[in-house]
């Protein structure tokens, strides 16, 4: 594969990436009316397991002083908690509170709709695979960088 082919593979992923987190930003904002990082942590809290601040930040790629603001205003608001972990001095488990949980339904609500209608559509082009093929891909490209970058 030439050099021009592998770019222009490379562009079009970009192009697709900054398309869906485009979509959801503008969505979250005008639709959903909350910002883009208060709906990652709801989707990231919305899975039932458990979250520290620590590992959001890491997965959904939110930075920590971000992070910290929404969840004092989320707890603020009674839709979360923070709660020790035994053995864990600084990192404290994130939940949502019943009432965060309705707030967290009704917002996503939407998104997963769409999600569903979007997903369903594209297993229908193509193979269930290309999940996995994107993660393989997304691993190969951050250590990639790690390494010529770092």
């Amino acid at each position: 594969m030439c050099m021009e082919q592998k770019r222009e593979y490379m562009r079009r992923i970009m192009l697709a990436i900054n398309c869906i987190d485009g979509l959801y930003d503008s969505i979250a904002k005008k639709d959903a009316g909350v910002s883009y990082n208060m709906l990652v942590l709801l989707y990231a809290l919305d899975d039932g397991q458990v979250h520290t601040q620590k590992s959001i930040c890491e997965e959904w790629l939110i930075p920590r002083t971000t992070l910290n603001t929404i969840i004092k205003e989320c707890e603020a608001a009674g839709y979360l908690t923070l709660q020790s972990i035994p053995g864990q001095k600084r990192e404290l488990r994130i939940c949502l509170t019943e009432t965060g949980k309705a707030f967290a339904r009704e917002k996503l609500a939407p998104f997963y709709q769409a999600e569903d209608l979007a997903i369903t559509k594209t297993l229908q082009e193509c193979r269930p695979e290309f999940i996995t093929e994107l993660e393989i891909f997304g691993r190969h490209l951050q250590q990639a960088f790690r390494q010529h970058l770092s």
